[in-house]
C-alpha cells in the first residue's frame, strides 16, 4: 500500500512512440505469421496437387506404351516416362496389376510394395500415405495413384483388364515442404526485422513535429519563447493555435490588471490633488468638508468604475445618452482649484444635442484626462468643443469632442510616443504618462478615432475624438 502512494512507484503511461511501436510491431508480427501460415498451407496443397498430377501423368504415359502380345504376355516399353523408374531405390515405382499376376518397374527391386487391387475400367484412385518396407528393411510410406484400364485387340474374348499404379516415396513431399518452410520463415523473419527497423524510423520521423511542439512548450514555460511557432502540420495547428491563444489571453489579462491599477491610481490623482490644494490654501472648515464629500464621492465612483471595467472586457451596446456639459463643468471646477496659480480659463462650445452614449465612467475618464492634460500645458486658455455627429432614424448619433489649449503644442514626430503608457512629453513635468493612453484605450473600445495635432485657433495642442454612430 505504501508503494502505491509513493510517487516513485507510480505506474507511468507509456509514451505515444512506444505505444505506436508496440501496436505496429504486434500487428506486423501477426500479419507475417498469418501470411507465413497461408503460404505454407498453399504450398503444401500445391505440392500435393503437383504430386497427384505427376503420378497421373506417369500412369497415363505407361498406358500409352503398354501392349499385350498374341500370347497374352505384357509388353512395357524400355524407356519409362521418368528416368527414376529404372533406378533401384529411387523412390519412384511403377506397377501393373494383371488378373494373373503383376509387373514392377526396375526401381521396385528391393522394397516391399503394398499390393494394389484391380480397379474397374476408367476408375482412378489416389491413396496415401501407405506403408512400405524399404530395401534396407526400414519402414516407410508412399503415395499411390491407380488407373483402371482394359486392353482389347478384337472381340470381347480378347479383352484384358489391368490396372496401372505409380507410387512415390512419401518422404519426398515433406522434404520439399521442409526446404520451403526454412526458406519461407527465414525470408519472412529477415523481412520482419527490416520492417520493424524501418517502422521505428518512420514512427520517430512522424512524431518529430509532436516532439517539436513539446520542446517549444517547455521553452515557453521557461520563458525562453514568447509563443508557439506557426510552422506545424495541419493536425497540430489547432493545438498550437489554442496554446498561443491561451498565452495571449493570459498576457492580456495580466496587462489589463496592471493597466487597471495604473488607471485607478491615475484617476484618484486628481481628487487627491484637489483635496491637497484645499488644505494648503487653508480653506474654511465648511468648504473643506463640502469639498471632501464631493471628492470622496467621486473617488468612490472611480473605484467602482475601474473594478467594473476590469471585470468586463467590453462596453455596453445600449446605454442612455449622457450630457457632456454637466460632467465637464464638474471636472473643470476641480482642475481650476489644482491649477489656480496659472489662472487658466476654460471655455465651452457644447451643442445641446451632443451626448455620449456609453458608460458614465468612460466619459469622466475621457474628459478628465484630456482636460487635465490641457490645463497642465496651457498658458491661459483651454477650449472644449462637443458636437453631435451625423445620424439617421435607425442609428443613434455619433460624437465629436475637441480639447485645445494655447500651450507649446506637440511635435508631430512625438505623437505616437505620447500615446504609449508611461511616456511623458516632458520628464520635468510631474505625471505618470498614462492619461493619453487611457484616452486611446477608451476611444478604441468605442470603435472611435483619436487625432492629435495643432490648434489653429489657440496655437497649442489639439485633441480630437470622433466616436461613430451607434445602433
Amino acid at each position: 500500500m505504501a508503494a502505491d502512494r509513493d510517487p516513485l512507484f507510480r505506474w507511468r503511461p507509456r509514451s505515444l512512440q512506444s505505444r505506436q511501436l508496440m501496436a505496429a510491431s504486434f500487428g506486423l508480427v501477426a500479419f507475417l505469421a498469418l501470411a507465413g501460415y497461408a503460404l505454407d498451407r498453399a504450398f503444401l496443397q500445391t505440392a500435393e496437387s503437383n504430386l497427384h498430377e505427376r503420378l497421373r501423368s506417369d500412369a497415363l504415359a505407361y498406358a500409352d506404351g503398354i501392349e499385350f502380345l498374341r500370347d497374352g504376355s505384357l509388353y512395357v516399353p524400355d524407356t519409362p516416362p521418368d528416368p527414376r523408374l529404372k533406378r533401384p531405390g529411387s523412390g519412384l515405382y511403377a506397377q501393373v496389376m494383371l488378373p494373373n499376376g503383376h509387373w514392377n518397374s526396375s526401381s521396385a527391386q528391393g522394397p516391399l510394395l503394398p499390393e494394389g487391387a484391380m480397379l474397374r475400367p476408367t476408375q482412378e484412385r489416389f491413396e496415401g500415405p501407405l506403408p512400405i518396407t524399404r530395401s534396407n528393411g526400414e519402414p516407410g510410406e508412399i503415395y499411390r495413384y491407380g488407373l483402371g484400364l482394359v486392353w482389347a485387340e478384337g472381340g470381347a474374348d480378347a479383352e484384358f483388364p489391368y490396372t496401372i499404379y505409380v507410387m512415390e516415396d512419401a518422404s519426398t513431399l515433406p522434404a520439399q515442404v521442409r526446404v520451403f518452410r526454412q526458406a519461407l520463415w527465414g525470408y519472412l523473419g529477415s523481412a520482419g526485422l527490416v520492417l520493424l527497423l524501418l517502422q521505428s524510423v518512420v514512427l520517430r520521423w512522424s512524431l518529430q513535429p509532436l516532439r517539436k511542439v513539446i520542446g517549444e512548450l517547455k521553452r515557453v514555460q521557461r520563458g525562453q519563447l514568447a509563443r508557439m511557432s506557426t510552422q506545424h502540420p495541419r493536425e497540430l495547428e489547432p493545438l498550437t493555435e489554442s496554446i498561443n491563444a491561451f498565452i495571449e489571453s493570459e498576457r492580456e489579462n495580466l496587462d489589463r490588471q496592471r493597466n487597471t491599477l495604473a488607471d485607478l491610481a491615475h484617476s484618484l490623482k486628481t481628487p487627491l490633488a484637489v483635496l491637497r490644494a484645499r488644505l494648503d490654501n487653508r480653506a474654511p472648515e465648511g468648504e473643506l468638508r463640502e469639498e471632501l464629500d464631493v471628492q470622496l464621492r467621486r473617488m468612490n465612483e472611480m473605484v467602482g468604475y475601474q473594478l467594473a471595467r476590469a471585470a468586463s472586457s467590453g462596453h455596453k451596446l445600449f446605454a442612455a445618452p449622457i450630457g457632456i456639459e454637466r460632467h465637464a463643468e464638474e471636472i473643470v471646477r476641480g482642475l481650476e482649484k489644482i491649477y489656480a496659480s496659472k489662472g487658466v480659463l476654460c471655455e465651452f462650445e457644447v451643442e445641446a444635442d451632443a451626448c455620449f452614449h456609453g458608460e458614465p465612467g468612460d466619459l469622466q475618464e475621457l474628459l478628465g484626462n484630456l482636460l487635465e492634460n490641457a490645463f497642465k500645458w496651457a498658458a491661459s486658455r483651454v477650449l472644449l468643443t462637443a458636437k453631435a455627429g451625423p445620424c439617421s432614424a435607425q442609428r443613434r448619433p455619433g460624437l465629436l469632442l475637441v480639447v485645445e489649449d494655447d500651450g507649446p503644442g506637440i511635435p508631430s514626430e512625438q505623437v505616437g510616443a505620447l500615446l504609449q503608457r508611461g511616456v511623458r512629453g516632458d520628464e520635468r513635468v510631474q505625471g505618470h504618462g498614462i492619461g493619453l493612453a487611457i484616452v486611446q484605450d477608451i476611444v478604441r473600445g468605442y470603435r472611435g478615432e483619436l487625432e492629435v495635432g495643432r490648434s489653429e485657433e489657440l496655437g497649442g495642442a489639439r485633441f480630437e475624438v470622433q466616436l461613430p454612430p451607434g445602433l
